[in-house]
């Protein structure tokens, strides 16, 4: 009889140590009888949270959807990236995406008007190498409606000038640079080809540079007019000069929003997360003086 109620002792050990049923928590009988629940395991991050927090929000102007991404100096790099480790251009963001980390991009976006080849139309700069001269000429389009402007920039210094002023004034050359057009605001007033309320209407996306030396970059998730675009720069943004990057063609890659845009893109504006690899680069850094 002994013996008996030992090994039933054994058997009601083992019932109270078997898998619980599926949903409900495991648990365990101690020494003394009483019995422990086992903690349920930590919840697993999705990929965007894993990334951190976005750079980017949903905002509302004029009854337009827009969104608004910030790169901060404090945080953040910003280079340049159109040609990928294959010598051709990259053509779109998922192409792009594909040879770079994730969790070293707080965003990226199309940064300014291109040619059949994908090259940049005007001025472009890559890691201090220049490939393309500033583009002072006359022609048709949106690129040409002077004036136009370049965004440009070394380590934490970035701002947006217009063509003629950067060609007078810049005597270094930058480590990043990007020319495009029409200039939405210049010292703080509306283009002057670029009406309050245009029929024009389109998917739309811009750079600026604030008080602070913050970057901000918007682009339309509802199409919208140039002149929505430039007054959202300067009424909400209070930003000085504003240089419109493209339209139609507008795309925003936001890994930590999980927001990637297709279609065709040329030349690419990247902020990194500070502490993080530069873009993938078809040459190497030069030293030399802009001209």
């Amino acid at each position: 009889m002994r013996r008996l109620a030992i090994l039933a002792g054994v058997l009601l050990a083992l019932a109270a140590c078997s898998e619980s049923p599926e949903g409900q928590p495991v648990t365990r009988t101690a020494l003394d009888g009483s019995v422990e629940a086992s903690p349920e395991p930590a919840a697993t991050a999705t990929p965007e949270q894993a990334l951190g927090p976005s750079a980017c929000e949903s905002v509302t102007f004029e009854d337009a959807a827009l969104t608004h991404c910030i790169a901060d100096p404090a945080q953040h790099r910003i280079g340049m990236a159109n040609v990928g480790p294959d010598k051709q251009p990259f053509g779109s963001l998922a192409k792009f995406a594909a040879t770079v980390d994730p969790a070293t991009i707080a965003f990226a976006m199309n940064g300014g008007m291109y040619g059949d080849d994908l090259k940049a139309l005007g001025y472009y700069v890559e890691n201090g190498e220049r490939m393309k001269e500033l583009d002072r000429g006359e022609g048709a389009g949106n690129f040409y409606m002077k004036p136009n402007g370049v965004f440009f920039g070394s380590g934490g210094s970035w701002k947006v000038m217009g063509s003629n002023t950067f060609f007078n004034t810049v005597g270094d050359r930058p480590e990043f640079g990007t020319q495009s057009g029409p200039l939405l605001l210049d010292n703080g007033k509306m283009h002057p080809e670029v009406q309050d309320n245009g029929p024009s209407k389109a998917i739309r996306n811009a750079v600026g540079v604030g008080p602070d030396g913050r970057a901000h970059f918007v682009i339309s998730d509802t199409p919208v007019s140039f002149g929505q675009l430039a007054r959202y720069y300067r009424d909400v943004l209070k930003v000085q000069n504003a240089l419109y990057l493209d339209g139609a063609v507008s795309s925003l890659w936001d890994p930590a929003g999980g927001r990637q845009d297709g279609g065709r893109v040329g030349p690419i504006i990247v902020v990194t997360r500070r502490g993080a690899a530069s873009p993938p680069a078809a040459v190497q850094p030069a030293s030399s003086p802009a001209d």
